[in-house]
């Protein structure tokens, strides 16, 4: 069965649009995407996170620049109502940050197929609505 909802973390999309480590390894996981026709999911807290360096630097361009590319290419994932419960049952896991935890939360509710990370403490975890947490490495093998 080909993966069709795929929710990336905000590190991937910070790897892809800041041309960091891993950049390539993400470039590449987005065109195997693309060719299968995959929906690519994230949240608004990962425009949120994307946003901060801009702001920092006072570079209204290249906040605009990443505002566009996640609207353009990516369904933004709200923490709302839906979520707020999920996050509730994953924040049990003390071992689980609240940013983390909303990212799960968010992508459970979409009901995803796939969430990419690159924080291996993450793809150890198994949360209902998600059918894997797998980390960056393993999502390209």
């Amino acid at each position: 069965m080909a993966v069709s909802r795929v929710f990336w973390d905000t590190n991937l999309f910070i790897y892809l649009l800041e041309e960091r480590t891993h950049a390539e390894q993400v470039s590449l996981l987005r065109r195997r995407m693309i060719e299968r026709g995959d929906e690519l999911l994230t949240s608004a807290l990962t425009l949120g996170e994307l946003l901060v360096k801009p702001l920092e630097e006072g570079n209204e361009v290249l906040g605009r620049h990443y505002q566009q590319a996640i609207a353009e290419g990516a369904t933004i994932v709200p923490f709302d109502v839906k979520a707020a419960p999920r996050f509730a049952q994953i924040r049990q896991d003390r071992s689980i940050r609240a940013p983390d935890a909303i990212q799960l939360a968010c992508a459970s509710s979409a009901g995803v197929n796939l969430f990419i990370t690159n924080d291996d403490r993450l793809s150890r975890k198994q949360v209902p609505g998600i059918d894997l947490v797998q980390a960056l490495d393993k999502a390209l093998s």
